[in-house]
């Protein structure tokens, strides 16, 4: 409870200002207010509307919804201003909001932005063509599904469902360092992921590959069910058509920036407390992540301390491959890592922007 002293007026009337789309810190207002509750709004939450009116002006509502807001997730709870309150004998300390690190406004961002998404609702899944089956063509999708999912649904389009009577399953992969930053980018926009560098690092470290890059477990356990002449390695998208048999070229993903998949893997912790799991997925994939792939930025790249140890995984991912026969399209040596101009790790600065500026869409 915020009781009436001069520096509990001041922080009201700092209040007031970032609501009519003020835009001074804190450190620099001097001005008193009436108060408007019983207790004052937060720092972090008083912080991001701040940030918020100097990137665009918050709407009256939005305002509210910020200074209303929690901040969901870990790490410190809502914290007094510095000069408003004196210092608790025990809890955290008062702060002067500026010095917050972002990532404590990023907390209360993805909360109001999963709020967002889920009131949204998926978009109206389009309608498949009606059903068709060829002779030859059957096919199955296995392998990196940043890889699989745009094809299944650019055939599902099609008419052409997988599966059916001597399906060929084709195993789709790339270089093994985009494989990474795909494996961490389809966690973070489904069951949930740790930050991009608390999930690499181990791996790399380790040798490991997730599940769903790791080919050449991929494509010894389907060989196991349905023989290995029946499995692909498809390395080149362009060989696609062709095996599937389809004569124009399918979809291929969209990229996201470094910045758009982590803050994805922000609101999908907190959408998690709206949603459940399936409804989760459908919304980051169907809702947030086409208005994330409009943003611009640099895409995800391995850092470069981590080639050395790819390139030799990769290696010996390629050679397993090709000892165990399987029918390879494309060239195996795609699979090793190559230099590619991007971020090696998402910055809190700029997924804090991208956060503002989602918020700050008409829509929302």
């Amino acid at each position: 409870m915020s009781e009436d002293s001069p520096g509990v007026r001041r922080a009201w009337g700092w209040v007031a200002h970032l609501r009519a789309g003020g835009t001074t810190p804190w450190r620099d207002w001097s001005g008193a207010g009436e108060p408007h509750g019983r207790i004052l709004p937060g720092a972090q939450q008083l912080e991001l509307l701040r940030r918020l009116n100097e990137a665009g002006e918050a709407a009256p509502e939005l305002a509210t919804r910020v200074l209303e807001a929690s901040a969901p997730g870990r790490g410190r709870p809502d914290l007094e201003l510095e000069g408003a309150v004196p210092p608790l004998a025990f809890g955290p300390r008062p702060v002067d909001p500026a010095g917050l690190p972002d990532d404590e406004l990023l907390r209360v961002a993805a909360g109001l932005l999963a709020e967002d998404v889920h009131a949204a609702g998926r978009r109206e899944p389009q309608q498949p063509a009606t059903r068709r089956w060829w002779r030859r063509g059957r096919y199955r999708l296995a392998g990196d599904v940043v890889l699989t999912g745009p094809v299944r649904a650019d055939l599902l389009r099609q008419g052409r469902p997988p599966g059916g009577r001597g399906a060929s399953v084709l195993v789709l992969g790339t270089d093994l360092a985009t494989m990474y930053v795909h494996a961490w980018t389809a966690r973070s926009l489904s069951v949930g992921a740790p930050g991009w560098r608390e999930w690499l690092d181990p791996h790399v470290r380790r040798g490991t590959l997730p599940v769903r890059i790791d080919l050449a477990r991929i494509a010894r356990s389907w060989s196991d069910r349905v023989g290995a002449e029946r499995v692909h390695i498809v390395l080149d998208p362009a060989e696609l058509p062709r095996l599937v048999g389809v004569r124009r070229p399918l979809a291929t993903p969209v990229p996201l920036s470094a910045d758009a998949t982590d803050l994805a893997r922000r609101v999908g912790q907190a959408l998690g407390l709206l949603a459940v799991p399936t409804e989760k997925r459908a919304l980051l994939r169907e809702t947030l992540r086409p208005r994330l792939a409009a943003l611009p930025g640099p895409e995800l790249v391995l850092p470069p301390e981590h080639r050395e140890r790819v390139h030799e995984r990769a290696t010996h991912l390629r050679d397993a491959l090709l000892r165990a026969g399987y029918p390879v399209h494309g060239d195996p040596d795609s699979l090793l890592p190559v230099d590619r101009a991007g971020a090696p790790e998402p910055s809190d600065a700029g997924v804090l922007a991208l956060a503002l500026r989602l918020l700050l869409e008409k829509k929302n």
